[in-house]
């Protein structure tokens, strides 16, 4: 097992993201700082908090976070509290938000928001995932609020089927969208349409993926796959992904990676 995350590339910034791996499970929660507060304590007390057996319906995530929220929204109140002013308005109005996905050791998973688990064979040279369509990045991700109820829509869970030859590990959305589009730019044959259509968006996620599909032909179980799982440290994961930015290939954000 392996758990790499670190802050935003350059800045002295607070990392919001939060990554673990026990026996059981591993798991990336994605702190959302555009909304709210108190985002980095939330995902990582989401993580922190998780059940040992598999989450298997939405039933069950909204009875886990509804048995869970209310300590951590009494802590952070009375820290708001403490600061005052606009930090306590808009803890109050707002809370805090995160993405959650995690995958347990039988292979079911289950996912809120755009936090990616991924089960790559590397004999059949599949990639199988959490997510839907790589131009579902571009959308809103749905977020777990610490005050507020989730939303049936945002939830999904599934089962990878797993072997000697899988690979199973979880990202954060702006490393997930990299992993998702250089399988899609080294698979062109298959996700043409997809493809398409995402760079006609017009997004900065566009931009990612006119530039990828430029580069010479890449192999993604070896230059991909095989490099991440190289980054052995957090510097080894930094330098990797400093490159990766140079080349316009990835998004400026926290970038967590959690291998099983």
């Amino acid at each position: 097992m392996r758990v790499l995350s670190i802050a935003k590339l350059g800045e002295n910034l607070v990392n919001e993201d939060a990554a673990k791996a026990t026996q059981e499970w591993i798991a990336v929660s994605d702190g959302a700082g555009g909304g709210g507060v108190f985002a980095d304590r939330w995902s990582n007390y989401l993580v922190e908090h998780l059940p040992e057996k598999p989450i298997t319906d939405y039933s069950t995530f909204d009875s886990w976070i509804d048995g869970i929220w209310e300590p951590f929204y009494n802590e952070c109140e009375m820290v708001a509290k403490q600061e005052g002013g606009m930090l306590l308005n808009k803890f109050y109005d707002e809370g805090s938000f995160a993405t959650l996905v995690v995958i347990w050791k039988d292979g079911r998973w289950a996912s809120y928001g755009d936090s990616v688990g991924f089960c790559y064979n590397k004999n059949t040279g599949k990639l199988h995932h959490t997510f839907g369509r790589i131009v579902d990045f571009n959308k809103p991700p749905f977020l777990i609020n610490c005050k507020d109820s989730t939303d049936e829509k945002g939830f999904k869970v599934g089962k990878f089927k797993l072997d000697k030859d899988c690979i199973v590990f979880a990202c954060s959305d702006a490393l997930a969208h990299y992993l998702l589009m250089m399988y899609e730019v080294t698979h062109q044959d298959s996700f043409r349409v997809e493809l398409l259509e995402a760079v006609n968006a017009q997004t900065k996620d566009s931009n990612f993926i006119k530039t990828a599909m430029r580069l010479r032909k890449a192999d993604f179980e070896k230059d991909v796959i095989g490099k991440l799982l190289n980054c052995k440290n957090a510097g080894n994961f930094r330098r990797h992904l400093e490159s990766l930015r140079k080349k316009g290939l990835i998004g400026h954000d926290d970038y967590s990676l959690v291998i099983m």
